[in-house]
Formats: structure tokens, sequence, C-alpha cells
């Protein structure tokens, strides 16, 4: 089949957009209690690690929950797969709502939309590899990880302003109620595959998938990258309010920096994919994103000026969160015929890993009289440096030479 008439296939672009509403919902719920971790804190009567963990619990679970979420993306596809993440987002998103006032509850309930989580990220390659031509893949890629920063975006954004005008419960059940819509939108309107394929089926089991990756040196390399990169920007967002807090930022200010993260990482996701799609080029892409993310989480550990810090936000997101469509797509490409749902979820596992590690870290290391965590990020903007050492020796995949 040429790319013209794979061009021609335009539900492409309808489950794209599907997916990304899925996807969108999810993570607006992981993220909702990061912004206002103070005012949370004192509605449920906890400490600010009780509300933290409220986060956290989504890397928890991620490491428990993903190889099986993977193992049935590949084996059952996508429907059930993401189809499955859908209806776990929207019912406890629901119930985390309805029960808002417990703590308890609503721990319960960010347990449930975290078994929810990898069926829908590690479906993200997955989608672009099925439905896209190879010559659109990054940006498909690009693209669904675009609505996982929009999903992020609106929860740093919007929860601050829904908790200030009503409250935290209102704020809760009113993503419940869009949860379980995303819900029925994509349980009524996705479809398993185009009229016909764009590429290549074949894959290998699962199982064989993961040798396979585990004894290629490119993925190791890129495991490193996911877990220093995935897991810093999960412990940025998650302590963005504590990290600002000391300067004299309130919680909105925070909100809206952590939303400027996300704004940078729309546009990152944007345009730095489809010139890698262009080119046919990944290394490049993926050097500067790291490269260029070292200072923008400088500027975030020391601005006390709120236009910069905003500006760092920005540059921050713009550059590190770029390298996750980019990541996800070089390692279905150098890891081919293993599915796509194992590779990108083996690196999403190590970003939640280290993800846990760094709230923890950042908790621990957190100045005894100020509350200040400078040298925690301190900590991760070496190891951002490291990373981009280590991304020198990736080489180009193949499957993306002109002609393929």
């Amino acid at each position: 089949m040429s790319e013209g008439t794979v061009r021609g296939v335009g539900y492409r672009f309808v489950m794209l957009g599907l997916f990304m509403l899925v996807i969108a919902m999810n993570q607006l719920l992981w993220i909702s209690f990061a912004p206002v971790t103070g005012e949370a804190a004192a509605f449920y009567g906890v400490s600010n690690l009780a509300i933290g963990l409220l986060s956290l619990v989504f890397m928890v679970v991620f490491i428990v929950v993903s190889f099986p979420a993977s193992w049935i993306l590949d084996t059952y596809g996508i429907r059930v797969g993401v189809g499955i993440g859908a209806v776990l987002t929207g019912g406890f998103g629901l119930l985390r709502g309805l029960l808002a006032h417990d703590y308890t509850w609503v721990l319960v309930s960010q347990i449930g939309i975290a078994v929810g989580q990898p069926f829908v990220l590690n479906a993200i390659a997955k989608i672009s590899g099925r439905w896209f031509p190879v010559s659109e893949r990054a940006t498909a890629t690009g693209l669904g990880s675009l609505a996982m920063y929009a999903g992020i975006f609106a929860g740093l954004a919007l929860t601050p302003m829904l908790v200030v005008r009503w409250s935290l419960p209102t704020a809760l059940l009113i993503y419940g109620v869009a949860a379980v819509a995303g819900a029925l939108v994509f349980l009524a309107f996705s479809r398993e595959r185009p009229p016909h394929p764009v590429g290549p089926e074949e894959r290998s089991l699962v199982l064989d998938g993961v040798r396979s990756m585990l004894r290629n040196r490119g993925f190791l390399i890129l495991l490193v990258l996911f877990f220093i990169g995935l897991g810093a920007f999960n412990a940025v967002t998650t302590w963005v309010e504590d990290i600002v807090r000391p300067r004299g930022f309130s919680i909105g200010q925070a909100g809206l920096a952590g939303g400027m993260m996300v704004v940078g990482g729309i546009v990152g996701a944007l345009v730095i994919p489809i010139l890698s799609d262009r080119l046919r080029r990944r290394v490049p892409f993926i050097l500067l994103a790291l490269a260029g993310s070292i200072p923008g989480l400088l500027g975030v550990t020391y601005a006390t000026n709120y236009g910069l810090l905003l500006a760092s936000s920005f540059v921050l997101g713009a550059f590190l969160l770029s390298s996750g469509p980019l990541g996800f797509q070089y390692a279905a490409e150098i890891t081919q015929p293993a599915p796509e749902g194992t590779s990108s979820g083996l690196l999403l596992l190590a970003g939640q890993v280290s993800g846990i590690a760094f709230i923890v870290g950042m908790d621990a290391l957190r100045a005894p009289t100020t509350g200040a965590m400078t040298s925690s990020l301190l900590v991760l903007v070496g190891l951002l440096a490291l990373g981009f050492l280590l991304a020198t020796r990736l080489r180009e995949p193949g499957a993306i030479a002109p002609g393929n």
C-alpha cells in the first residue's frame, strides 16, 4: 500500500484524537493535587507528604501494572487495552469526586485511576505504529504525548482556580464527570485498526520482545535517559508548589509555573517531532532536548522574579518533554519486531521508578528551616548533564532512512 493511499485513511486522526482525549483526562486526574498541596493538606488535616502520596501512588502502581497492561495491549489490541484504562479513569475519577471529603476514599480512587494509567500511556507508540505511516509516526507520537502534557497543564492551571472559586471537592467532581464523558466517547467511536495496514504488522511475542530489548545497547541507554528525564519531570511537577513557595510565590503562581512548563512541552511536542520526521533524524533532536532542559531547570531552581520563573518553566518543558515522544518512537524503531506497547511500557516504567526515588529524595533533602529544595534540584541538573553525555552514544535507526 502506497504512503499516499495511507494518508487518505482519515480515520487515523479520529483514533488519535480519541486516544488524546483519554490520555489527557488520565493525566489531569493524576496531577490535580500538585498545585494545591498546602490547601489540600489543610483541608484533609494531613501532611504535605500525604498529599504528595496522591501523586506518588501513580508511580508505585505503574511499576506493578505496567507489564500486564503492555501484554494486554499487545495481545488484545488498542480498543480493549486503552478501553480498560478509559473505564478505570472515568469510574474512579467519578468516585473520587463523589467522596472527595474523605482522604481515605480519595486515596483509594487515586489507586484505581493509577491502575488505568499504564493501559493508556503504554499505547502511545502502538497507536502511531498501527495507524500512521513511518513518515508521520514521530509526529503522531508527539501529538499523543502533547495530549498527556495538555492534561497535566489543565490540572496544574485549573485546579487552583477551581479551588479558590468553589472548593476542592467541587473541582474533583467536575474532573470526575469529564473523565466519564471521555471514556464513553472513546468506547463509542474507537476502532482497532485501519482498513488497510500502513506497514508490516509482524511483531514478536511480548517475552521474546523484552529479552531482545534488554540486549539492545541503544535501548538500554534510552532506559537510563527516561529514568533521568521522566523521573525529574515527575518529581518537579509533584513538588512544584513546594519548590517555589520558599521564594514567596503563591499557589496560583505555582500552578501557572507548572502550567508554563507543560505549555512549553506542548510546543516542543508539536515542533520537534515534526522536524525529526521531515529530516529523518532522531538522535540530534534527543540531544537537543536534553541540552536545552538544563538551563530551564537551573532557572526553576533559582528564579526569584516571577517572569523569569515562567520563562524558565517554559524552556524546561519545551526541551525536556519533547524528548518523550522522540524516545518512544526511537525505541519502537530500534527494537523491531518487539511490540510497541512493551517498549513504551519499559521506558515509562523506568521513569516511574526514578520518579518515586526523586520525589522521596527531594522531600528528604529539603532545607530544614526554609523548606527549599535547591540541593535536590541541582542533583537533577547533574543527572540531565550525564544523560546528555550518554545520549551521544545513540545511533540513528535504519527504519527512518529516506525511502523507507
